[in-house]
């Protein structure tokens, strides 16, 4: 069972942690040392009073003098004798053990002056405790049953006799408590103190380092990856001194800063001078493409009767003039939205443009089965309605070329918030997932299982893409097998009316939409000069030869891709 990592620390929390955690380990030394001398000293202290109260009890060393019937009256009366500590203990040693053994007691009665004191006598297990004790001149530590606790007793040899003499420890054990009880209080206090302001002194410490990071959110928040990028965010130079760890990073960040704007500013300048050759050799290029075709038919249609091989090729050239027209004039239509050319916005309403485009990919691909979805009431959009019927032209043609006869597609218009969605859809194979992120860029080419046909340009969904961003909106494609669903989502129009910003052409009926048709129409006349270039040859073309050659297979390639402005 594999454990979950929990949430990493942030920079701040590990410093404050650190910082505290070594304070603890200092104050634990600290207050360890001091313990140890502590209770160091305080043995001292009962070694000393302990010796004192032996050599009392034993006497001057020496040869052993005549018993003094008084003291072999009462031989521990030294243990209530004054100066003594309270709960002196004492025993008189012989060869065979400890004759008797007693310790201060309080008396029943007190005194005028005081509590007075008695020997109270010790048990057996108690006078054997005190036997066990080495008979040396170093003091011990004993334990004494039947509740007396810890004693410091030493043993003294003298001119009375052999003793044991003994002082409780009970006081230096509480003198040791409350030593380690006020540790602990004033370490624990100082920890809490140490991580209040710790947390304050990190904090405007890395301020600096938040304004450092502030700046590069800023900057990554910026689209970079295209168009002319005004990379005006720095690092503030009091954050950016170099004699400084923070502001080490915030130079080294303003220096990439400057690296990365230079390198976009080459890509603009690189861009926008092959966007302009570009749009000079399309058009260029209309004019001896015209000619080409115009003579090409002229001498087909002449008089002079021309041979069998002459009249194909005239009829290839004349072919292959039209298609590299569709092409200069996509390239010249992506150059002009590239350079930002304003679009001619009008309120459009979307179910006439997709009736009529959805007319012409029936006519042109009656192998496949066609469906509309639409709203009964309309889809209201301020567009230029020319492009947007380019855009659908674009995507029935793609989804025509790109699937096998028999496949059923489907176009559909609904409404959401705000919004008009147009999606195409078919249930064709798919398209390959490695070729999805390329599905809108200029020239992509699809994979040969999705086209039975030649291969296109690659502009088609390109224009399409180009076209919904310069109107606000957003290009999108969802495909697994089986389905495949291209998405075009535009702003709704605010209002019904007629944009005021744009001379009102006469207004159609909504109730006769034949009447739009010349409007919807225009552009898709226009579209095959664009999109689909063999699909201006004469009616006699095969459907094959209507396909657009500017769409893209590959552009059908992927699961979801979204393309926003």
């Amino acid at each position: 069972m594999r454990l979950r990592r929990g949430r990493p620390w942030s920079l701040r929390t590990r410093l404050v942690v650190s910082a505290v955690a070594l304070i603890a380990v200092v104050a634990a030394v600290i207050g360890a040392v001091t313990t140890i001398a502590f209770r160091s000293y305080l043995y001292a202290q009962a070694d000393e009073q302990v010796r004192a109260v032996s050599n009392r009890a034993s006497g001057p060393p020496g040869v052993m003098v005549a018993p003094d019937p008084v003291r072999n009256r009462e031989p521990l009366a030294f243990v209530v004798g004054p100066g003594v500590p309270a709960g002196t203990l004492g025993a008189v040693l012989t060869d065979d053990g400890v004759s008797s053994a007693g310790y201060q007691a309080e008396a029943d009665d007190s005194g005028v002056y005081g509590p007075k004191f008695r020997i109270k006598e010790l048990d057996a297990g108690q006078r054997a405790v005190l036997a066990a004790v080495p008979r040396d001149d170093r003091r011990h530590t004993v334990e004494l049953p039947g509740g007396l606790g810890a004693y410091r007793v030493g043993y003294a040899v003298g001119a009375h006799g052999a003793f044991l003499a003994g002082i409780p420890l009970a006081e230096v054990e509480d003198a040791l408590s409350t030593l380690v009880l006020v540790e602990l209080s004033v370490t624990g206090a100082g920890l809490v103190a140490a991580s209040l302001a710790g947390t304050v002194l990190v904090r405007v410490a890395l301020r600096p380092l938040r304004r450092v990071a502030a700046t590069a959110r800023q900057v990554a928040r910026l689209p970079l990856h295209s168009g002319e990028v005004a990379l005006h965010q720095r690092v503030p130079e009091a954050e950016a001194d170099p004699r400084t760890e923070v502001g080490q990073v915030g130079a080294a960040l303003n220096r990439m800063l400057d690296h990365v704007h230079s390198a976009l500013d080459a890509r603009q300048q690189s861009e926008t001078r092959v966007r302009q050759f570009v749009a000079d050799a399309s058009h260029e290029l209309r004019t001896p493409l015209a000619s080409i075709r115009g003579y090409a038919e002229l001498t087909r249609r002449g008089r002079e009767e021309c041979g069998p091989d002459t009249r194909h090729a005239l009829g290839r050239i004349e072919s292959e003039a039209i298609r590299m027209t569709g092409l200069v004039e996509d390239l010249l239509l992506l150059a002009r939205l590239d350079a930002g050319r304003p679009l001619s916005y009008e309120t459009t309403d979307l179910v006439p443009l997709v009736v009529d485009a959805v007319s012409d990919a029936r006519a042109a691909g009656p192998d496949h089965h066609w469906r509309l979805e639409l709203p009964t009431d309309g889809a209201v959009v301020r567009a230029d309605g020319a492009r947007l019927q380019q855009v659908l032209v674009n995507l029935l043609a793609n989804a025509r070329t790109h699937t096998p006869p028999g496949t059923k597609v489907t176009a559909r218009v609904r409404a959401e918030a705000g919004a008009v969605l147009v999606e195409i859809e078919d249930d064709g194979p798919g398209i390959a997932p490695e070729l999805l992120p390329a599905v809108f860029e200029r020239f992509a080419r699809g994979d040969a299982s999705r086209s039975r046909h030649a291969g296109s340009t690659g502009l088609g969904l390109a224009i399409v893409r180009a076209v919904v961003l310069a109107h606000g909106g957003e290009a999108g494609v969802d495909s697994a097998p089986g389905r495949t669903v291209f998405t075009v989502r535009l702003p709704a129009a605010q209002n019904a009316g007629p944009d005021p910003e744009v001379p009102d052409p006469e207004t159609p009926d909504p109730e006769t939409p034949a009447a739009q048709a010349p409007a919807a129409q225009a552009p898709a006349a226009q579209a095959p000069a664009a999109q689909t270039p063999d699909s201006q040859a004469p009616a006699a073309q095969t459907p094959d030869s209507q396909a657009p050659a500017a769409q893209t297979p590959g552009s059908q390639a992927r699961h979801r891709l979204i393309t926003r402005p």
